[in-house]
């Protein structure tokens, strides 16, 4: 089974690779989406929401207790992949970068349904940055 996430090249300053809804949530939460931005942000976020399972509604600790876990998304999951060039459209409006990443063997699982799994990362891939994605305050 391969797996793919959407995530930023580099690490926040928690060794953290922010996904591609966390980036672009990150960008709302800040006030920097333009009105339409936000709207789509809004509206597809609840589509997802009732779309598939969040994780943390099963297992709370599941980010809470593993601060590097990551979601990956089934390759069978493709009614999940509609939405993502928008994402990523939203993204480079903002200088964001987020890349595609596929995987046989992501990490460790924590979690697993028939959309996705979660894994803290193998060791080699959560290794020290000498590199930090950055956003500006909220305003």
């Amino acid at each position: 089974m391969t797996f793919v996430r959407y995530q930023s090249p580099v690490p926040d300053r928690r060794g953290r690779r922010i996904g591609i809804f966390g980036l672009v949530n990150m960008l709302g939460h800040r006030g920097l989406l333009t009105a339409e931005e936000e709207d789509f942000r809004r509206t597809t976020n609840a589509w997802y929401d009732a779309t598939y399972t969040n994780p943390s509604t099963v297992d709370p600790t599941v980010y809470a207790d593993n601060l590097l876990a990551a979601s990956w998304f089934r390759i069978t999951a493709t009614h999940l992949f509609d939405p993502i060039p928008q994402y990523l459209a939203v993204l480079a409006a903002h200088n964001l970068p987020c890349e595609r990443y596929e995987s046989a063997d992501p990490g460790r699982v924590l979690y697993e349904d028939e959309h996705q799994v979660v894994v803290v990362p193998h060791a080699s891939e959560a290794e020290e940055a000498t590199t930090i994605m950055w956003l500006p305050p909220a305003p």
